[in-house]
């Protein structure tokens, strides 16, 4: 697995080492954390090895199944270096796939909802084509990903690499970075912290929100479906939500008194994010089952923690 010590690779790990496989975790670091995999280092079945993967992979044991998960997925954290962000889905993909080649695996692609741009239909099936700026700020992540999703299909149809495409809709959970610049984390943090909540625009933009529980089924779903899933699935929550309405949520769950502070919405943020999944309900029986409210609770908990234990003076609750 690529990207496995981030937030959902952290979890997926966890998962894949409690059904008993062997698990090789691959991550530069950049955007990963150690210490969500600290408690696998010592298992027997677990190994770790900091690589990027814009470098080629040789692995020698068997390997069976690749899930890459290898790619900053905030704007934040892609933009910082964009080049690398285009190299990691463009590159450290093709180098995945030739991996996959040599053993005879089966790779999942984490894409996301990102392909779509800011999309003029809602919700967003597998079959729209998506409106993206190609010479934008986030360009590196979204055309990286699309470009990801080609060379994917090339090497399916003309090199006979088995493949799997999730694209993946805003998620949220416990070992979110404190500061990667999503908007839960950041309400969550500037909540806890008793500082003003910061809205991009009016704020009635939408989202919808997929506790990481449900993400890493998904995922797993995909990945063991029949072969006649070669083509991309959404995976998300079709439960849409105003940014606004996650703000006072977020304030009301905290107890804080932070006031909401207004500011312009960033270039080619998308107006409407809402997946149809009626693809993954059919094909991989799969929706999700945790309600917004609770995942939110669990998260709070996650942040409120991870800030006491940072020495934050503060932390509202």
């Amino acid at each position: 697995m690529t990207g496995g010590s981030g937030f959902l690779g952290s979890w997926l790990c966890d998962r894949l080492l409690k059904e008993g496989h062997r698990v090789i975790c691959i991550d530069n670091l950049m955007t990963g954390r150690i210490q969500n995999i600290q408690a696998y280092l010592s298992l027997p079945n677990f190994t770790f090895w900091q690589q990027d993967i814009i470098n080629p992979v040789y692995i020698d044991e068997p390997v069976h199944q690749i899930y890459n998960l290898a790619c900053p997925a905030s704007p934040k954290c892609y933009q910082a270096d964009p080049v690398h962000t285009f190299k990691t889905s463009v590159i450290g993909v093709m180098n995945m796939l030739e991996l996959a080649g040599r053993h005879g695996a089966r790779l999942l692609q984490a894409s996301t909802s990102e392909v779509y741009g800011d999309p003029e239909f809602n919700p967003q099936s597998e079959t729209y084509f998506g409106n993206v700026n190609v010479y934008g700020p986030r360009s590196c992540y979204d055309e990286g990903k699309r470009a990801a999703e080609t060379l994917i299909r090339e090497y399916h149809l003309h090199r006979g690499v088995d493949t799997r495409i999730a694209r993946i809709f805003n998620t949220y959970g416990p070992r979110m970075r404190y500061d990667d610049g999503r908007v839960v984390s950041n309400f969550i943090v500037e909540a806890l912290k008793g500082e003003d909540i910061t809205v991009y625009g009016d704020g009635l933009q939408t989202r919808s929100f997929c506790f990481y529980e449900d993400l890493i089924d998904g995922l797993v779903r995909l990945m063991h479906a029949s072969s006649e899933v070669d083509h991309p699935v959404n995976l998300g929550n079709p439960d849409e939500h105003t940014i606004l309405d996650l703000a006072e949520r977020v304030i009301e769950m905290t107890g804080a008194k932070s006031r909401l502070v207004f500011s312009d919405m960033p270039q080619d943020d998308p107006h409407i994010r809402r997946p149809d999944i009626a693809c993954a309900m059919r094909e991989l029986d799969w929706k999700p089952k945790v309600p917004l409210q609770d995942g939110l609770a669990r998260t709070v908990a996650y942040f409120r923690q991870d800030l006491q234990d940072r020495g934050a003076t503060e932390v509202a609750g």
